[in-house]
């Protein structure tokens, strides 16, 4: 077969035996589509080079249409991907498909970061609601009912009887939706949760509690914030609040014949949640401004699930979305369904799937599934790989919730050993005041500071604690670990605030120094700004006596770290604006590289006045414009036209061009709405540059540029208005133009 693929769906027999015969590779899915009865002596092809592979290699690779398959293409090889092989029935999963050609194992995939790791809080048996006795009954019962696709709740409770009638008790039920409720509302940062239910009518009657206890949460935190005297807590609490109001629930659950008098019967309406399926969300008018969300309306539900920014963060489901519905952003699980087996397995994976700023996923028990998950690992959670060396330790992907907070002590240990290791200390921060503290945060940011890579890697660990924190949120124990988090929090802060408002007159506010008398301040409205953030005009700073201020300060490291990034910062706003600076970028790139080398006080001192040289130096590029009788924009499109050794006169001509072609740029940019998305537009916008500087009346000089010249300039003129000019106003020179 050659490399030529085709995508086909397999509609007959007669189709697929005109392909089959053809020297080609294909592309088959639906294996409903292979929904006759072939014998073996009529099959589709004989050929021996077909290759089947399955993925979710369960349940319908041992049914009829498996089989209807298998016979059509006899002399195939097939091979087949799942996390949940059957292993009864004789082992059907390997007997079908053959011996394992590879595994892959939970604790693996954690330590690759393919998953994250899965906690479990058995919140059932505290609240004395657990049904450990009828799980097994129930659970078997489901297993049957939901593969044989019958009412589940009508078969439910005749086959089960009172048991049925236990677990969907409305005092029961009533107790879980105040305790997820509470559970999920204090973790409210933690992510996108689901209920698991054990059927439709229990996940509408579900919803119903949940909304009247969401209610009620929200009032009774309204009325503790006035008791609040702290005002970050207010701040926090207030948002908390905001989230609550704005967060929607919905009921997910498959249509079905005469549902609407079923769920009469129980005095519940269906038809509003049916509609919301139907329909789906309309986007806040907030988020209509983000890019995932520009000329949007609405969202299906399983979008909006899947979105993070979106506000449906609660869904309740008995079955659907619990196998093959992967959301990154759904860190907790709350299951009151009793379940085992692969079934089990398939729903808690819902938990593990990796998304920025997610620690973990969490698994919440309030019927007692533990005996049906440990035996399901048992079962499905492998030994890893054996032919790549095995996996030592757990493979059990489920650890209890202690273990979160084992964690969190681990990762402020690793944060206290950065700072011990570097003779800065976590505990000076937490318990010093005044102008001790102040000296603690200093060390500390110092330790931090020793160059890039330890400056990231503090960061990194940093950031640990915040996610492990906030993941152990719901358990009472973690305010014991609230005072090293603060402390460390303190110290990540000054560092964020160091990055990202790094001005001169942050880093002579560091290094402590009197102020030359020739920096004049601009006088704020409020006296007391005055002191905390004066203004400097760092056209008349002294440098010299800023290197003299260097010299005895005890943060050098962090002034460095500072200038550094106020010009990687500026770099980076000016190569944006103008993309011939790149030499400028290159001789800052060179400093960093050779201060990260070699730390000592000499290359430190030495690395802070080659930096404040190309400070002074940025300074005298930003003016050029001025110099060169030209604004921002104007002067890249000069850089990029000119040329060396030109005339005085032919200068004169380059800038008046210039200025001619800025305004032929915008009046097209403008002309052509969205233009970077057509080809058309994209065309005619180029042909617009180079007619203009072709032309002999108006464009470049002919005796100094050839029409070579002339196409590579307007070439690299058309490239920098393309990342430059996607609409007019730039958004890179509006913002020096404000």
């Amino acid at each position: 077969m050659n490399n030529e693929r085709e995508p086909c769906r397999a509609g007959n027999g007669k189709h697929l035996r005109q392909l089959l015969g053809e020297h080609k590779s294909y592309v088959f899915s639906l294996i409903q589509k292979f929904n006759q009865d072939v014998d073996a002596g009529e099959c589709y092809s004989e050929r021996d080079d077909v290759i089947v592979i399955t993925d979710e290699a369960h349940r319908t690779q041992y049914g009829m249409l498996a089989l209807n398959l298998r016979n059509a293409l006899p002399n195939a090889s097939f091979m087949g991907f799942t996390g949940t092989p059957l292993f009864s029935d004789e082992e059907i999963t390997r007997r079908v498909f053959g011996d394992y050609v590879s595994t892959y194992d939970f604790q693996r995939a954690v330590e690759d970061g393919a998953t994250v790791p899965l906690y479990y809080d058995a919140r059932g048996e505290r609240l004395g609601i657990a049904t450990h006795d009828l799980n097994e009954r129930i659970a078997d019962k489901l297993e049957k009912i939901e593969y044989e696709n019958l009412d589940q709740q009508q078969r439910l409770e005749q086959s089960l009887k009172q048991d049925y009638h236990i677990i969907t008790a409305e005092k029961r039920l009533s107790q879980v939706a105040e305790d997820f409720v509470e559970h999920y509302s204090t973790g409210w940062e933690n992510g996108k949760a689901m209920v698991v239910c054990v059927d439709k009518i229990t996940c509408v009657r579900m919803y119903n509690l949940i909304v009247k206890e969401w209610q009620k949460r929200i009032e009774l935190l309204t009325r503790e914030l006035t008791q609040t005297f702290d005002q970050q807590e207010e701040v926090y609490r207030m948002q908390q609040i905001a989230w609550m109001k704005e967060t929607q629930i919905a009921v997910m659950v498959s249509e079905e014949q005469g549902e609407v008098e079923k769920f009469r019967k129980w005095k519940l309406d269906i038809t509003p949640h049916r509609r919301l399926i139907k329909e789906g969300f309309e986007i806040p008018e907030k988020l209509r401004s983000q890019p995932a969300f520009i000329g949007m309306q609405r969202l299906d539900m399983a979008s909006a699930f899947k979105e993070p920014a979106h506000p449906f963060r609660v869904v309740i489901v008995c079955a659907m979305w619990l196998t093959g519905f992967d959301v990154p952003g759904l860190s907790t699980l709350y299951i009151d369904k009793p379940l085992k087996a692969h079934t089990l397995m398939q729903a808690i994976a819902r938990a593990n799937r990796v998304s920025e700023g997610k620690n973990n996923g969490l698994i919440v028990d309030y019927c007692g599934i533990l005996k049906g998950l440990r035996k399901a690992l048992a079962t499905f959670a492998g030994h890893g790989d054996g032919g790549r060396g095995g996996m030592s330790g757990r493979t059990d992907p489920s650890r209890p919730m202690e273990d979160l907070l084992e964690d969190l002590a681990e990762a402020i240990g690793l944060v206290r050993g950065f700072l011990d290791d570097k003779e800065a200390s976590l505990e000076d921060i937490k318990l010093m005041t005044g102008f001790a503290r102040n000296a603690a945060i200093v060390k500390a940011k110092e330790a931090a500071n020793e160059n890039d890579e330890t400056r990231k890697r503090f960061e990194i660990m940093c950031r640990a604690v915040f996610k492990k924190f906030k993941a152990c949120i719901n358990d009472p124990r973690v305010n014991e670990y609230r005072p090293n988090r603060d402390a460390i929090n303190v110290v990540y802060k000054h560092l964020q605030k160091d990055r990202e408002n790094a001005d001169i007159s942050d880093i002579i506010r560091i290094l402590h120094g009197v102020i030359d008398e020739v920096i004049e301040t601009s006088p704020p409205s409020l006296p007391e700004i005055v002191e905390e953030h004066p203004v400097y005009d760092i056209s008349r700073i002294d440098f010299e006596r800023l290197r003299q201020e260097f010299e005895r300060s005890p943060a050098k490291k962090t002034a460095v770290q500072c200038l550094s990034a106020m010009i990687g910062n500026r770099l980076k706003k000016m190569l944006d604006r103008n993309p011939l600076r790149t030499d400028m970028q290159a001789h800052y790139e060179k400093i960093i590289a050779e201060y990260n080398s070699e730390k000592n006080r000499v290359t430190i001192e030495h690395t802070f006045e080659e930096l404040l040289r190309v400070e002074q130096g940025l300074g005298e590029e930003e003016n050029r414009a001025v110099r060169e009788g030209l604004t921002e924009e104007s002067l890249a499109l000069y850089d990029l036209l000119k040329k060396s050794e030109l005339s005085v006169i032919e200068i004169k001509r380059i800038k008046e061009v210039t200025v001619d072609l800025l305004a032929v740029v915008k009046a097209g940019v403008t002309k052509y709405h969205h233009w970077r998305d057509k080809e058309s537009s994209r065309d005619a916008i180029h042909t617009t540059i180079y007619d203009l500087l072709y032309s002999d009346e108006s464009g470049l000089p002919e005796s100094c540029y050839s029409e070579a010249d002339v196409e590579d300039v307007a070439g690299a003129v058309y490239h920098h208005v393309f990342r430059a000019y996607p609409d007019v106003p730039s958004p890179i020179y509006e913002a020096v133009a404000a």
